[in-house]
């Protein structure tokens, strides 16, 4: 709708967009002592497979996750989550070191930051010709200085940052992983699952990925891509953050 409409309490006539064109966030008015996590990510974050105005990503189970807790503190969960992030590199939108302190630092009361990021580094990388081992190693040890650059810098400013680990990708037929890049994969999650790196470990990829097949989703958390989980997938992921980490 066009026009100042701040103060309507239907919109009635306004259009409806299946995407956020516009609107980056909002601001409301909390009860004191109230909170907000940071869900920093890309599609898998931002919500790719999961159900058209369904409000079923895993943000969205996590919040009603929180709610079913009866909190003594409010929290909120914002998703930041961007299709085609990287950790490194710039893509579809500004790489998540760039966006690190609009999205993370500057919205007001955030507490907590989850990360999961770094399968578009992975992927990306691997659809580059002539790619050798030493190559992936290096793109392994740059995506970790990454991690370590926020959570110092979360740390910084007094928040909790818990390291998600990334999730299954082979047979993505947008990335097509090889067995080295799988190994990226996987030696980037020892190192997020490894203690004193994040302040916890999220295991989004223990949640998701086949037990006989652990390089896939299981067959029904796949989206059908095989790289974004499905609204099942996604309630897994939801299930997997401990509450404990926010009470």
């Amino acid at each position: 709708m066009h026009g100042d409409h701040v103060a309507d309490a239907d919109l009635a006539p306004a259009t409806k967009f299946d995407h956020w064109f516009n609107i980056s966030g909002v601001d409301v008015c909390a009860a004191a002592g109230a909170a907000a996590i940071v869900a920093l990510g890309d599609s898998i974050t931002d919500g790719h497979g999961a159900t058209t105005n369904g409000n079923d990503r895993w943000t969205d189970d996590l919040v009603r996750r929180l709610l079913a807790a009866q909190p003594v503190r409010p929290l909120s969960v914002l998703n930041e989550g961007i299709g085609g992030n990287r950790l490194l590199l710039d893509g579809l939108g500004p790489n998540a070191l760039a966006r690190f302190d609009r999205d993370v630092l500057a919205p007001a009361a955030v507490r907590y930051v989850i990360v999961l990021e770094g399968i578009n580094d992975i992927g990306t990388f691997g659809l580059q010709p002539d790619e050798t081992p030493s190559a992936h190693q290096a793109l392994v040890e740059r995506m970790i200085g990454a991690y370590e650059q926020m959570v110092l810098r979360a740390h910084a400013h007094g928040l909790r940052v818990f390291g998600g680990t990334l999730t299954p990708f082979a047979g993505s037929a947008y990335y097509h992983p090889s067995p080295l890049s799988e190994a990226d994969r996987a030696a980037v999650n020892q190192w997020i699952r490894a203690p004193g790196h994040f302040d916890a470990v999220i295991d989004f990829d223990e949640a998701v990925r086949d037990p006989q097949k652990p390089d896939q989703l299981r067959p029904a958390y796949d989206s059908g891509d095989h790289l974004h989980p499905s609204p099942e997938g996604y309630r897994a992921m939801a299930a997997a953050v401990p509450i404990s980490l926010y009470y």
